[in-house]
């Protein structure tokens, strides 16, 4: 006979135990998954990629002066120019020389009193207005401002001194197969570094050139995927995967590259160098500042 007790918990402790089972099949089917994932992921860890990792650089030399002023900005800073003198207040150099003026004028006067003059200026060196605007003049005189070209053929494209007022961009002349092709400087990828490293490491790889750049950020900026021609791709390759990276040319000892291996180019320039495919990407990442 059951008893109170029974009629209670057996149904529970049915419910517990079948509970308990469907949980140990699900343990024993989750391992058994993750070992055929293991094993697979040890397959293709053996199979080495037909892809070739690249890490590209987008190294840019900023304006270095401003850009010369069209006929119509010419005109508006005339006019903006003439209303600011029409509409302003007098400056603080103007009221002195008001101030001195008027300082003169009194003393040409019958009734001139130089001792209450010389209260007000007593034990102080006496500098008009129109002393400073000599001293000014002079500075002026002295002053030699920066030149806007140092003299290199614009059209020229291996000195980074072209086109002061205009961003540009490093390009590289590269070995693909038996053609020799414009890129933005790039190496491959090897094993340990990060794709910045390596896009770092394909500046730092540029023959005669010592540039020192600033990184903007440690994601890449752009993709580009090309396959090898034929007779590489009997090599076990495919291709190649680029990896672009955005830097700003810090610094650089002005070293005249090899015009036929560099080029400082503009960006209405790079259709005259790089392939339209090639051009297609780099063109989304890269701003005419």
């Amino acid at each position: 006979m059951a008893t109170p007790f029974t009629r209670v918990y057996r149904p529970l402790w049915r419910i517990i135990t079948t509970t308990t089972t469907a949980l140990n099949k699900v343990m024993r089917n989750v391992s058994s998954t993750r070992q055929q994932w293991s094993a697979q992921n040890v397959k293709t860890a053996g199979v080495a990629s037909p892809w070739a990792l690249h890490g590209a650089v987008c190294l840019q030399r900023l304006p270095v002066v401003s850009q010369d002023r069209s006929p119509i900005e010419e005109e508006f800073m005339e006019l903006m120019h003439q209303m600011e003198l029409e509409r302003s207040l007098l400056s603080d150099h103007e009221l002195r020389l008001l101030e001195d003026a008027a300082r003169m004028s009194r003393k040409q006067e019958e009734d001139y009193d130089s001792d209450e003059e010389e209260e007000d200026y007593r034990d102080k060196e006496i500098v008009t207005a129109q002393d400073l605007e000599d001293i000014w003049e002079q500075k002026l005189k002295q002053y030699q401002p920066a030149p806007r070209s140092h003299g290199v053929d614009e059209k020229g494209v291996s000195s980074s001194e072209r086109c002061l007022a205009e961003s540009l961009i490093l390009l590289v002349k590269k070995d693909v197969g038996s053609e020799k092709l414009w890129l933005l400087p790039q190496i491959q990828w090897q094993t340990g570094e990060t794709l910045r490293q390596t896009a770092e490491r394909a500046l730092a790889s540029l023959p005669g050139a010592d540039l020192k750049a600033t990184f903007l950020g440690n994601a890449p900026c752009g993709f580009y995927k090309y396959k090898y021609p034929k007779d590489i791709q009997k090599e076990g390759s495919v291709g190649a995967k680029v990896f672009f990276f955005k830097a700003v040319l810090s610094c650089h000892k002005h070293l005249l590259l090899e015009n036929n291996s560099f080029a400082w180019v503009k960006k209405d320039e790079l259709q005259d160098f790089l392939k339209p495919e090639y051009l297609k990407q780099v063109r989304r990442f890269i701003m005419a500042l």
